[in-house]
Order: C-alpha cells, then structure tokens, then sequence
C-alpha cells in the first residue's frame, strides 16, 4: 500500500499524534482557516463551548501536510477519526493541496472539513464575541486560549500570518 498525504490546519500542526514519514507546508485551495465550531469536547461544553478551527468554503489555507507511510493507514485515519469526528461536526475529505519548500508539487490529502449545517458550526462571529467564547472555553484538550497561543506559534513558525489569530491571541496574553 502507498504512502498517504494528511492535511493539517490548526491543531494538526503541532500536535499530529501520528508516526508520519515527513511534515511540508502546503497549500489547500477552496477552503479557509475560520474559527467556526463550537468545541462541546476539546475546548468547552456545550454550557460553555470554546472555539476551534474548520476548512470553511471559499479562500485558500497553508497548513502541514504529512506524509504517512501506506502501512499505517488503518490506524492513523481510525486516529483521526476518533479525534476529528467526535460530534461529527467535520466531513472527512480527500483534497488536492499543493506542496511547498524543495519538491513543490500536488498531491492528494485527508483533511477535515467543517460541515455547515451541523449545530456546532458557528460561521462568521465578531471578534469580541470569538474572544469571549475563547477566554471562557476549557475542554477535554485544555483551555481554548492555549489552543490559540499554539496555532499562532506554529502558524509563525511556517511564515503564516492570521490576523484574527494573531489579534486574539494578544489580547488574550495582555489579559
């Protein structure tokens, strides 16, 4: 069996939690980086839902992806579903995205991506409304505030910037 491509737009990128063979950016068309779920599991309830990241339609994404040796493929995506379909809020995709760095090339990836009609899709909020959610969330993963303080680190770290992201995340270190 061949090796297969993961995508990776938020905690993916610094937490995969699965043996992989190589981590390059790349670049996902068609879908953007949005703090659009409501997380009841991770980070908050369903009292108090914090806010994680989906592949919303439309735009682009850089993220990770990693390239996972074929014999593991069972257990990593029955990894991955159990951690990105907990409530179902994600549709798993096979998406092309784009490699960067030294062998920029397409390939095919696994990614998640949010399903809009589901309860926990929260679509566009105000940056105040996205900061509540933020500084009050804390679920099974931890506080969302550290799920901000590690996108943003890791979106540093490849050379990506997010606004949003970025404005949250120093608010939430001032305060």
């Amino acid at each position: 069996m061949s090796d297969f491509w993961v995508f990776g737009y938020g905690s993916l990128m610094w937490r995969p939690g699965f043996d992989h063979h190589e981590a390059v950016t790349a670049h996902l068309a068609g879908a953007h980086r949005s703090l659009c779920i409501y997380s009841w599991v991770h980070r908050g309830t369903r009292q108090r839902p914090g806010l994680v990241l989906g592949l919303d339609h439309g735009g682009s994404c850089r993220g990770v992806a990693y390239r996972v040796a074929g014999g593991d493929r069972a257990t990593v995506i029955d990894y991955l579903r159990g951690r990105e379909l907990v409530t179902d809020v994600y549709r798993e995709v096979w998406r092309p995205v784009r490699l960067q760095g030294n062998d920029p090339r397409p390939v095919r990836a696994l990614t998640y991506v949010v399903d809009r009609n589901h309860r926990q899709y929260a679509g566009r909020l105000l940056p105040e409304t996205i900061l509540g959610h933020v500084r009050e969330g804390h679920g099974r993963s931890g506080a969302n505030r550290d799920y901000i303080f590690n996108t943003v680190d890791h979106l540093r770290a490849l050379g990506i910037r997010d606004t949003l992201l970025e404005h949250l995340a120093a608010v939430l270190h001032d305060h």
